[in-house]
């Protein structure tokens, strides 16, 4: 309704891995690693694990009774056309597995990465966390300026019974680079699943999240930060399914856009017939920082149980003259008070990410891409 994805599929071939990108600084903030995988192009160049999960590539892991699970059940090939193209051209990827009441705390990183012009690559992350388990993983998706890379990223995140999985995603893509990340959590009886996720790049970049709260008492915990600036196009359509009872989730999502960019949030909270005792809310609040950039948030909710407490709440604005005028009052001038204001938007959320490890370099590139549009403003 509100986007245009601007990729023809037919028109690409499939993507031959190129040389990877240099090391990258958000990594390197995490120091020592419990283990990770790098996937360029599609294909996973090394894997490994120092810590109690097991980490493989897709294509090693083909024949594992856990990887045929996500195979059958996870992303439906159904979904849209990159899941079926997904479906029938991916070849690799990654997949952790955390064995029953294994607590692997990790970190453990997995760097996606597009380099290949004018093709397509479609990368699989599976992660499962068998019952009593527990672990956090890092999903760094990146490419360079420049390149007019496509890539449909498909990340399966399985947990059972008293599963405990902590996923952080953080996309950078380059300036050129499409992207629809297609994504899909199921959380078992008394399971907890957590996602936060920072989109900061890419052309054109969709993230599609369904998450399954399938088993009596199981918790989700979704956050979000985006930023868009020049033309670019992020597109959230995130999907919560209670269909157990006694089952909690909270979404908050913030994000701001400037120059021509464009936002879209489409979120739906879910309550089957089975899911009394339901407790659920949804936030998404956005920033349109120039005339004309666009910021749309499309909230919904589907209740067909009697007993449940559920809500939800968007906004769409410009920043605050009041908050403004506070600041210069203390002596701020209006660029300073207004890029006071623009971090402390993303404050509470980015506060809450798993590892604060990244808040410095999460900071620099709000404040830095506020800058740039800032900048822009005044020529």
């Amino acid at each position: 309704r509100y986007v245009e994805v601007e990729t023809d599929l037919d028109r690409l071939g499939l993507a031959e891995p190129g040389s990877p990108l240099p090391p990258d600084s958000m990594i390197d903030a995490l120091g020592d690693l419990a283990g990770g995988a790098t996937v360029v192009d599609g294909v996973t160049t090394e894997a490994g694990s120092d810590g109690p999960a097991r980490v493989v590539s897709a294509a090693e892991a083909y024949g594992d009774p856990a990887f045929q699970r996500i195979l059958t059940g996870g992303v439906p090939a159904d979904l849209d056309r990159f899941a079926a193209a997904a479906q029938a051209f991916s070849s690799d990827g990654v997949f952790i597995h955390v064995p029953r009441g294994t607590h692997a705390p990790g970190p453990y990183v997995v760097d996606v990465q597009a380099t290949a012009a004018d093709a397509v690559s479609f990368p699989r992350i599976a992660l499962v966390v068998e019952d009593g388990g527990e672990t956090e993983v890092v999903v760094r998706l990146r490419s360079a300026d420049g390149v007019a890379a496509t890539i449909v990223p498909v990340i399966d995140v399985v947990g059972g019974a008293n599963a405990r999985a902590r996923l952080t995603i953080l996309q950078t893509f380059g300036d050129s680079t499409r992207s629809v990340t297609l994504q899909r959590m199921v959380a078992g009886r008394d399971g907890t699943m957590m996602l936060a996720e920072a989109g900061l790049g890419g052309r054109n970049a969709r993230m599609h999240l369904t998450v399954d709260l399938a088993g009596r008492g199981a918790d989700a915990q979704i956050l979000g930060v985006y930023f868009g600036d020049h033309d670019r196009t992020l597109d959230y359509r995130y999907f919560m399914n209670h269909r157990a009872p006694n089952t909690t989730s909270e979404m908050a999502l913030k994000g701001a856009v400037g120059d021509t960019a464009k936002s879209v949030f489409t979120g739906l909270i879910r309550i089957e017939p089975e899911g009394q005792k339901t407790n659920a809310h949804q936030t998404n609040r956005n920033l349109v920082l120039s005339e004309g950039a666009e910021a749309h948030s499309v909230p919904n909710l589907e209740i067909l149980a009697n007993d449940v407490r559920c809500g939800h709440g968007s906004a769409v604005g410009p920043l605050d003259e009041e908050q403004r005028y506070y600041l210069m009052s203390r002596g701020l001038d209006p660029v300073a008070a207004d890029r006071l204001q623009v971090i402390g938007f993303f404050e509470d959320v980015l506060g809450r990410f798993p590892q604060q490890e990244f808040d410095p370099a999460l900071r620099s590139i709000v404040t830095e891409t506020y800058a740039g549009i800032i900048d822009r403003q005044s020529r």
